[in-house]
């Protein structure tokens, strides 16, 4: 159990039935209900009837038919007597499963009663018990932690879910923001266009304008304005500045 379920998914001694003995294992299953931490236990009990086993198997050696059936009987009395433990001391619903595990650590055993279909029956119908060798076990471990797997998919998916949709939520007020930037700079393009259609017209009517003499330009403009260095200037471009800020 170790080797297959993480240490919180099943526990050692658990006590299922209230004035009664614990079972050995029990695997935490969750619970049908809303609260989180409500757990139900799937017991699982280890038998190994090794006299009983030794016996028949020591029958089998000397085919002894007698002596063989004599011990098949007296084995599958003692898997019946251990199915009967498991039920009624460990097995009480809703608390736990309404089946156990009897657990028998030996392949060689578990193959012995398994073949005993009959009895296989009875333990199913009358006690609720499922025998389990080693490598059915480990199966059944296995198949257990699959299911962990997708129960905490499952959890985690409506988390999953609701930070997509957080994300779409972002998603979109961005896109607004994006559609006003662009916005605002296809109308600074458009004026900047406007700048340049009014600056070309300008230029054109510059050209025919004549120039003063650098004397005369500094008597128009202020000294902070024109120095002796600076280029001559045109009294046209004056007044066609102060008409198109007019305009």
């Amino acid at each position: 159990m170790e080797q297959v379920l993480s240490p919180n998914q099943f526990a050692k001694n658990v006590s299922t039935k209230a004035n009664s003995e614990r079972v050995e294992f029990a695997v935490k299953l969750p619970g049908q209900g809303t609260n989180k931490d409500e757990v139900v236990w799937l017991p699982i009990d280890a038998k190994f009837p090794r006299e009983d086993y030794e016996r028949l198997i020591d029958a089998q050696q000397r085919a002894d038919k007698e002596d063989m059936d004599a011990a098949g009987k007296a084995l599958e009395n003692r898997v019946i007597s251990c199915a009967r433990d498991i039920s009624e001391k460990y097995i009480a619903p809703p608390n736990t499963t309404d089946f156990g595990i009897l657990f028998l650590p030996v392949e060689g055993l578990f193959a012995e009663i398994i073949r005993r279909t009959a009895l296989i029956d009875k333990l199913q119908q009358s006690y609720r018990v499922i025998v389990a060798g080693p490598t059915t076990l480990w199966s059944i471990l296995n198949s257990l932690q699959m299911g962990f797997r997708t129960l905490a998919i499952q959890k985690r998916s409506s988390e999953v879910w609701n930070l997509l949709s957080a994300v779409k939520t972002e998603w979109i007020q961005y896109g607004t923001v994006l559609d006003a930037v662009q916005t605002k700079l296809n109308q600074a393009s458009n004026k900047i266009e406007e700048v340049k259609v009014r600056s070309r017209a300008i230029g054109k009517k510059l050209r025919d304008v004549q120039e003063l003499p650098t004397a005369d330009a500094k008597v128009l403009l202020p000294d902070s304005l024109m120095t002796e260095e600076s280029e001559p200037v045109e009294y046209d471009l004056l007044n066609e500045e102060e008409e198109a800020a007019g305009e």
